[in-house]
């Protein structure tokens, strides 16, 4: 969410598909939350799990992607804690929580090992998910993420301080009150989510170094994570495959806030991560 504040001003909304690859959803009750999630398509093999931007939805973050996606694989879309219409507990968000919600998820899911993508935020709780449960893991897709502060680009902490929700991208928070209609939850969501920006504490390179699930590193060359960054963290996961597309934080996705119109760029995106998962 704060991410998007910095991606936002020079983006063009989308339309939400109609998520007609729904299959069911549902509430887990995972480590003290009710953790929303959503199972589209009908694909064999391993599923894909898809975990949203910060201050994001499942239909905010993948809501263009998605049907493309299911339309090869049995895709898990999760809602982390706070967001969307997964409850909050009475402790901070943090990548390590999420990455412990998730692979609670999977485990009430009987899914023994997954394929996961997430995009922002997300990504980081994905590389997390490779350090501390890489049992779960197949393959992971990291969309415009970074690992330490200084991959932001400059002015993103000092913006991310001052932030108040008056400042969040107005199709977040529609995205989030169709949801959930509560405007106490929407601040509160705020707050952990920037709270979880702020804390967040850089990720040594040994720590990178030691996922060894195979991992496709994607974004924009016009990203809020400087291409610079996204380089040097493909270079420190062993054997990752790089992938650096023209557009905004979001574009390659599709996600609300960055989303042009009629843009192929989410088609390539999906084409991209297939032949991966495919490899």
């Amino acid at each position: 969410m704060l991410i998007a504040l910095f991606a936002s001003a020079l983006s063009t909304n989308a339309q939400i598909n109609n998520m007609e690859t729904l299959k069911t959803s549902g509430h887990a009750p995972v480590n003290g939350i009710q953790m929303y999630y959503e199972i589209h398509g009908n694909g064999g093999g391993l599923p894909l799990v898809l975990i949203h931007g910060g201050g994001s939805t499942i239909e905010t973050t993948f809501g263009v992607i998605l049907p493309m996606l299911a339309a090869h694989n049995k895709v898990i879309a999760v809602e982390l804690q706070a967001h969307g219409r997964t409850s909050d507990r009475n402790a901070p968000e943090t990548f390590e929580q999420d990455a412990s919600d998730v692979a609670a998820l999977l485990k009430y899911l009987k899914v023994d090992k997954a394929n996961i993508m997430g995009f922002s935020d997300g990504g980081c709780t994905t590389m997390q998910l490779a350090m501390s449960h890489p049992e779960l893991l197949n393959k992971i897709v990291v969309v415009s993420s970074n690992y330490q502060r200084e991959g932001m680009i400059p002015g993103f902490f000092e913006g991310l301080q001052k932030a108040t929700l008056k400042d969040m991208p107005e199709p977040l928070k529609a995205g989030f009150l169709k949801v959930t209609p509560d405007k106490d939850r929407l601040q509160n969501m705020f707050e952990k989510d920037r709270s979880r920006r702020l804390v967040f504490q850089n990720w040594p390179d040994a720590a990178l170094q030691s996922i060894k699930t195979p991992a496709l590193i994607m974004a924009g060359d016009k990203d809020v994570i400087t291409t610079e960054h996204i380089v040097k963290l493909s270079h420190l996961i062993p054997g990752a495959q790089l992938a650096i597309l023209p557009g905004m934080h979001g574009t390659l996705l599709g996600e609300i806030c960055s989303a042009k119109k009629d843009s192929r760029q989410p088609e390539i995106t999906a084409t991209l991560v297939q032949e991966f998962l495919n490899d």
